[in-house]
Order: structure tokens, then C-alpha cells, then sequence
């Protein structure tokens, strides 16, 4: 049996409907290829991804900065309190083989440079970019809808998967 798949999702908590728009399409399209959603469990990109997977019946899970589960957006299946504040991003990427980053603030910029620290691979989708001393640095692998963000999130993630075996 193959082990599930888990990618998470990253942003804003809070965002433009536009930018929610993305987020739900992008939840939808995980649930429909069976991954499990992971996110930081509250509002914006969060809660509209969330969104997104239970329309299509996925599974999701909220790493939460505080020690309430009851904060959790309604739509997320398994709530995790850590009463870590941001120091739980490092969890939320931790627990997905690949990450989806959409629009986002400084709180998304940080669990995108921990997961670089990790060898997690992150797709971007109208996201930040990095440089390193003013050369643009490609580790973070800009997509330009929901289907290539999740195509390229699960590729990668399913490469990570053969490579533990």
C-alpha cells in the first residue's frame, strides 16, 4: 500500500478574494489526486484551501500557533495545538512532503525558508521570490494556476516518497 501523500499549504491569513479563489482551487485539486492537506488551520489562503479539499472530500489538518483547537477554520478535520505562535510554521512544513505557497506575508516567507532549509520543495503561486546577493535564486518553483501548482507539489512530493524507500 502506498504511503498518502501530504502537501501543504501555505499564505496569507488574510487575502484578496482573488488570492482566495486560488487557495480553494488549489485545496480541490489536492483532495481530487487524495492528498492530505496541511496548514497552519486558520483564515485567508488557509481556510480557503481547506475549503476547497472538503468540497471534493479530502482530508485536512490545521497546525495551530495557539493551544485552542475551537480556533481551527471550520474546515479543517484535524486540529493540532502547538501554543507555539510562528514557531509552529517550521511544524506545518515539516509535515508535508512538498509545499504550496499562494500570495502570502512574512509569516508565508518563513515557513518557505524553512522548508528550503529542510529540502522541501515549494511551488509558489503569486508568491515570493528569493535572490541571493542580487541573482535571482530558482528554489522556489513559481507555477501559474492551481492544477500546475499541485501537478508540480505532487511530482515532487512522490520523488521525495522514492527516494525514502
Amino acid at each position: 500500500m502506498r504511503e498518502r501523500v501530504f502537501i501543504a499549504v501555505i499564505g496569507g491569513a488574510r487575502c484578496s478574494s482573488q488570492v482566495c479563489r486560488l487557495a480553494e482551487e488549489v485545496g480541490a485539486e489536492l483532495a481530487k489526486r487524495g492528498a492530505v492537506l496541511v496548514c497552519g488551520g486558520l483564515g485567508g489562503v488557509m481556510e480557503a484551501a481547506c475549503r476547497g479539499a472538503k468540497k471534493m472530500g479530502g482530508t485536512t489538518v490545521g497546525i495551530l500557533p495557539g493551544g485552542d483547537g475551537k480556533a481551527a477554520n471550520p474546515y479543517v478535520d484535524i486540529p493540532i495545538v502547538t501554543r507555539l505562535g510562528y514557531a509552529r510554521n517550521a511544524l506545518v512544513v515539516q509535515s508535508a512532503q512538498a509545499v504550496i505557497a499562494v500570495d502570502g506575508s512574512y509569516g508565508t516567507l518563513s515557513e518557505i525558508a524553512f522548508a528550503l532549509q529542510y529540502g522541501i520543495p515549494v511551488v509558489g503561486l503569486d508568491t515570493w521570490s528569493v535572490a541571493i546577493n542580487g541573482q535571482s535564486d530558482q528554489s522556489i518553483f513559481a507555477v501559474g494556476s492551481p492544477q500546475e501548482a499541485v501537478e508540480r507539489a505532487m511530482a515532487a512530493a512522490m520523488a521525495r516518497q522514492e527516494e525514502e524507500v
